[in-house]
């Protein structure tokens, strides 16, 4: 089973991926920042943990208020280095461990938490600020990471106890993972800082050193605090340290420091800290009776003769296919799939085997290889196929076969509208 070795505690403020990337290690102004960090780096190549959980916010870069979720996990293979304005910083992507992710993803939904998924989104300083500092990484990281994107920017906001609660059940999905990992909890973000109005440049040393005292020793009255209380002490940024509640969440009641940095160079309180668990191993009866509370909800779904739901496994699988085929969506990229479909598949870096399920129609095919049903009446509506028809193929039958099952036999119809191709059952 994977365990929790321990955690790390660090802000992300972009001061420390700068301070980082010119190399101010030796500079008086800067070197107190990379002390902080020496102590986390010995850890972490003691521990060497095989997953990095990293709880982070995105700072408008990759996620937009069209579509702003309380918690979003990654359940990708690999995240790039974020554009945040001035080019990506020079670092390797991330390998994601998206087997684990994909477990604690749906261990958190059995547990109650409305979670949101995303891949293929590249992250900002909220997490490669702190990460370049905690392990080399030439050329290669040499972890695998879990991100969560905690929705912290507008309001209304997860509270501080559903962020302390939602590391509760974090813990309880990592342990019943049945691979054997170490995984090290990473918390991001804070301390006091406000960057915004009038009051922008606030900060609160002390309020600062309280809190590091209380996620230590009492996260329960850091729970009940409320997003004003935390504006008011430490700044309405700041206030962003609730998801040190999550990781805090995870750890046993009784954790053991082993270090902790504090210094407030400019707009940020910086801090490091690294709390090792001292938690009992979970019994093998409660894992058994978690790992089936996790599987409840589709127990049986799997053995409906022609089903296949649509899981994050075969999300993450069938990705580059259907990101692909709703693309199709776009007017210039149908465009081009009817003018050369060999060279969108080309630009679009499909595998053979995608190209020969779209190109040969395969629907049957495509839905076993993990594509799900509404991006086929997309591929449908641009080459002229009713809805009718890739049912009748998916059933193995001829359309007229099916339609008899219909009760209005002769009701053809598609998502197809003015832009579509001529349509098949009008020609």
């Amino acid at each position: 089973m994977a365990r929790i070795v321990g955690a790390i505690a660090t802000s992300h403020t972009p001061t420390i991926g700068f301070a980082y990337d010119q190399k101010k290690q030796n500079d008086p102004v800067w070197a107190p920042i990379f002390e902080g960090f020496q102590p986390v780096q010995a850890w972490i190549a003691e521990q060497q943990p095989d997953v990095l959980f990293f709880i982070y916010n995105d700072h408008v870069t990759s996620f937009f208020f069209d579509h702003y979720s309380a918690f979003a996990l990654g359940i990708g293979e690999r995240y790039e280095v974020a554009d945040e304005g001035g080019g990506a910083r020079d670092l390797p992507p991330v390998g994601g461990h998206s087997a684990l992710a994909r477990h604690i993803g749906q261990s958190l939904v059995a547990d109650e938490f409305d979670m949101s998924f995303f891949q293929d989104k590249a992250l900002d300083h909220g997490c490669f600020s702190p990460l370049s500092m905690l392990c080399p990484h030439e050329p290669d990281w040499p972890v695998q990471i879990v991100p969560l994107q905690v929705g912290v920017l507008q309001f209304p906001v997860p509270s501080a106890r559903r962020c302390y609660k939602l590391g509760q059940a974090l813990r309880r999905a990592i342990e019943s993972y049945p691979e054997d990992l170490k995984v090290a909890l990473v918390a991001t973000g804070g301390l006091s800082h406000q960057v915004h109005g009038e009051r922008a440049g606030f900060n609160n040393p002390a309020w600062d050193q309280r809190f590091l005292d209380l996620i230590e020793n009492d996260p329960e009255q850091l729970a009940d605090m409320t997003q004003a209380e935390y504006a008011q002490l430490g700044g309405l940024e700041g206030a962003e340290v609730i998801m040190w509640l999550v990781m805090r969440g995870a750890l046993s009641a009784r954790i053991r420091k082993v270090h902790q940095s504090y210094y407030l160079p400019s707009m940020t309180g910086i801090a490091t800290a690294i709390y090792e668990n001292q938690a009992s191993a979970p019994e093998g009866a409660a894992l058994a009776r978690h790992q089936a509370h996790v599987a409840t909800q589709l127990q049986g779904a799997q053995a409906l003769a022609g089903t296949y739901p649509f899981d994050l496994a075969r999300s993450v699988k069938a990705y580059r296919l259907n990101r692909f085929l709703h693309g199709l969506i776009e007017p210039a990229r149908r465009e081009r799939f009817r003018a050369d479909e060999e060279g969108a598949f080309e630009a679009a870096g499909l595998t053979d085997e995608e190209r020969a399920l779209v190109r040969t129609r395969d629907w049957r095919g495509l839905i076993h290889y993990g594509v799900i049903f509404f991006m086929l009446e997309k591929l449908g509506a641009v080459i002229g196929v009713s809805n009718l028809h890739i049912y009748a193929a998916m059933r193995g039958e001829s359309l007229e076969a099916f339609m008899q099952t219909r009760n209005a036999p002769g009701a053809l119809y598609s998502v197809a509208g003015k832009d579509a191709a001529p349509q098949d059952w009008n020609r």
